[in-house]
């Protein structure tokens, strides 16, 4: 699956859709088939089940009308991942038929659609929760005074609507094409560009665009970060809680940047590159055409991983959530242990059940 298609099914359907041709050579990275549909699916059960459960306890531990800004941004970013997670049985059933999609057309563009959104909703929450977190370390008192709540409302709104008003070009295109290869018919979705009767610039134009917006991004984010780190550094340790809320807070940065960097920037720093190719507008021999296409599926790839990153970020961002973790996973160890203790006595009354009782029971 590519980032971003602009192809309109037409007489051209003999021109491969999921590799470049570039002249002569023919570029297809067809190890992304197995491994696709492999991490995919662990991206999935990860995925789902981290993102639900912070969910689950952002319901239990907060009211809803008592949510701040940075909370607000949390769940938000929460429920971008969620979106793109349910689509990737989806994909995993695409890739493990050698990318011959098998399903309804409209499907397609919705998977397409929430791809694009859960990817750059991702970068912008990622954004103003640092934001966010700079305003607090750096302007603490100032921070503490204004009326987050409203501001975090709005700023969430037009995220979603700046992000996923203008994808709706995925649910209203035509996203399916087809390609044969070795007399067998394919069927892919959202793998191609029309350079044959289409124009260029529109497709390069948007590349552009969303690479410069998600620099720009990442620069503020960079920035934050240092002006943090720098803030955090220069304050005296005057007490071990400090320490400690200091540590938590490098750690954050660290999670922060560690999702951008591994997640994010690989495929944006390629994206130009390869659409060039893509295009016909960059000229190279055919062994490098494949090393970029095959580096280009593997940024991808490192894009759905974003999903299960995000979830470490709230264990730095709250108390609540993390006393609520560290109580549900206490509550879980002493369950074990006493089901284990029961085994090995064989007998019942041998175990204070009331312990057990008790430590379910804890909230």
């Amino acid at each position: 699956m590519t980032t971003a298609v602009m192809s309109k099914d037409g007489e051209e359907k003999n021109i491969p859709v999921l590799g470049v041709r570039n002249q002569d050579c023919y570029v297809d990275s067809e190890f992304r088939y197995t491994l696709f549909t492999a991490y995919y699916s662990i991206i999935f059960i990860l995925g789902f089940l981290s993102n639900t459960y912070v969910l689950w306890i952002f319901s239990r531990v907060y009211a809803t009308k008592k949510l701040n800004e940075i909370k607000i941004f949390m769940v938000n970013l929460t429920t971008a991942d969620l979106l793109f997670l349910v689509t990737l049985p989806m994909w995993i059933v695409y890739y493990h038929h050698k990318g011959d999609w098998i399903m309804p057309n409209f499907l397609c563009n919705i998977g397409g659609y929430l791809f694009f959104v859960n990817t750059y909703c991702s970068v912008a929450f990622l954004g103003v929760i640092t934001y966010n977190r700079y305003q607090a370390v750096t302007k603490p008192i100032t921070a503490a005074q204004s009326t987050t709540r409203r501001r975090g409302i709005y700023v969430t709104l037009a995220i979603w609507v700046l992000i996923a008003v203008p994808a709706i070009y995925f649910l209203v295109d035509d996203g399916i094409t087809e390609e044969k290869i070795n007399g067998r018919s394919f069927r892919r979705c959202f793998e191609r560009y029309d350079t044959i009767t289409g124009d260029i610039k529109p497709v390069l134009g948007f590349h552009v665009l969303i690479c410069v917006c998600f620099f720009i991004t990442f620069l503020v984010v960079l920035v934050c970060n240092a002006f943090i780190i720098r803030t955090l550094l220069s304050q005296p340790v005057q007490a071990r809680k400090s320490a400690h809320v200091r540590q938590r807070a490098l750690w954050l940065v660290c999670t922060v940047l560690a999702v951008f960097i591994i997640c994010f920037v690989p495929h944006h720093i390629l994206d130009l590159p390869w659409t060039l190719m893509v295009l016909k507008a960059w000229k190279i021999n055919c062994q490098t055409q494949q090393l970029v296409n095959d580096l280009h599926q593997v940024t991808l790839l490192l894009l759905g991983a974003n999903c299960v990153l995000d979830p470490v970020i709230y264990c730095f961002l709250t108390k609540k959530f993390r006393k609520h973790l560290s109580e549900n996973l206490k509550n879980i160890k002493d369950s074990r242990k006493c089901s284990r203790q029961t085994t090995e006595t064989g007998v019942e009354g041998m175990v204070p059940l009331e312990n057990c009782i008790q430590n379910s029971i804890k909230p």
